[in-house]
């Protein structure tokens, strides 16, 4: 039976190796960040409080962003803790964002010593849907940290009406999204809201491993941050003092090499990755039950695909598990639950035992972290959301080798 399914038992559509973001075969590194590592090492100085090469980095995707204000860090977490204490937060403030996400969203919201607030997205991308984000809108409210899930653009120019009059600061967390366009003028993402967060982990449109990257165009969040990743330490005054609590968040130079000789090359990345999803959006369409992601301004750090289970046959997880077998890099739901259904946050395992800030200080009421929080959210998580790995390196053959497999399960499914 030529289209018994793999899983069934029948031939795999595919029996070799994809180009990964996990080693050499899905990653564009040559001899640029070769150079630039062993100019580093050459010159001794490893830390970017006494070598240039970070600070050329930032002024270069300053440039690149058309912003005024670069902060590196050392990863993607903490570019956005960066930004989070940049809008400092009283103990107790909240900042609402999304469920749907890496934790690397929230989790510097609970070490800034604020209440992760979760507001439900659209269902056709598992962007924040503003309405939800309004609803969850109280006098407690200092930011909103609104994700561009899988590098599609998220409402942020909608978001920033709804926060500027209410004096509610609007960070974007970018670590999907290099060159994502959002709105009619094609802004890039990150530059919309007040702050932009960026990533450079393994698997990143770019990457240096890790790394992280702030941006924004308001000199005094510009600065707080920057003091925030240093320890709090004012090396512009020549001071060895400590302004106010921060940490060590510095990028090293080796990281900032490697991402600098990165940058050049980022446009051609995100080119390719969208012409082959343009491939793989055409035989979407075909498909009764199933739709791709809006292409325009999506940089597909994955392809999203979303599932109606009653027309598709089966829900996302049923038809992961079959492209697998197929040979095809695929998952259902992106993340095992939402992030609000984690134990950081269902046990409240932050500091200690005390819970804290996960507990009800005076004139607070903290969200009740369960399920039917978010009804979208979990319902794309459980059965709506497939994935599919995504990668520059792609041909149109491997493109090919996805679609055919995709038609494959569609039609087992539907029978």
């Amino acid at each position: 039976m030529p289209n018994r399914l793999a899983v069934d038992g029948g031939e795999p559509v595919r029996d070799r190796p994809f180009p990964t973001v996990s080693n050499a075969s899905g990653r564009r590194i040559g001899t640029p960040e070769e150079e630039a590592v062993l100019d580093v090492l050459r010159s001794g100085q490893l830390n970017s409080t006494v070598g240039p090469v970070t600070r050329e980095f930032e002024r270069e995707f300053a440039e690149y962003y058309g912003v005024d204000h670069v902060v590196a860090s050392g990863s993607g977490t903490s570019a956005i803790h960066l930004a989070v204490a940049a809008v400092d937060p009283e103990p107790g403030d909240e900042i609402i964002t999304t469920g749907l996400s890496d934790a690397g969203t929230v989790l510097p919201i609970l070490a800034q010593n604020a209440v992760p607030v979760f507001a439900d997205v659209d269902p056709a991308s598992g962007n924040l849907d503003v309405d939800a984000v309004a609803a969850r809108i109280t006098d407690r409210t200092k930011a909103i940290i609104v994700v561009h899930l899988f590098g599609q653009p998220a409402p942020v120019a909608q978001l920033r009406a709804l926060a500027d009059p209410l004096g509610i600061v609007v960070i974007e967390d970018c670590a999907q999204a290099y060159l994502t366009t959002v709105g009619p003028d094609a802004a890039l993402a990150g530059t919309v809201g007040h702050i932009g967060c960026f990533s450079l982990q393994q698997s990143k449109h770019i990457t240096a491993g890790d790394g992280g990257l702030t941006i924004t165009d308001d000199a005094d969040l510009a600065r707080r941050a920057r003091l925030f990743a240093d320890k709090a330490w004012p090396r512009d005054t020549d001071e060895r003092s400590h302004l106010f609590l921060g940490l060590n968040y510095r990028m090293t130079e080796m990281q900032a090499a490697v991402a600098r000789a990165q940058l050049p090359r980022l446009a051609g990345v995100v080119e390719d990755r969208q012409r082959a999803a343009a491939l793989l959006t055409r035989t979407v369409a075909g498909l009764d039950g199933l739709s791709a992601a809006d292409p325009r301004g999506t940089v597909y750090w994955q392809f999203p695909i979303f599932i109606d289970p009653e027309s598709a046959g089966g829900d996302a997880r049923d038809y992961a598990k079959a492209l697998a077998a197929e040979g095809i890099p695929a998952n259902g739901g992106y993340i095992v639950r939402p992030l609000y259904l984690t134990p950081v946050f269902t046990e409240r395992r932050t500091y200690g035992d005390s819970g804290y800030p996960l507990v009800v200080p005076p004139a607070t009421a903290v969200p009740d972290y369960a399920p039917g929080l978010c009804p979208n959210t979990e319902d794309l998580i459980d059965r709506r959301l497939l994935v599919i790995g995504w990668n520059e390196n792609y041909s149109d053959d491997d493109v090919a080798d996805i679609g055919a497999a995709l038609s494959k399960v569609h039609a087992a499914k539907r029978v």
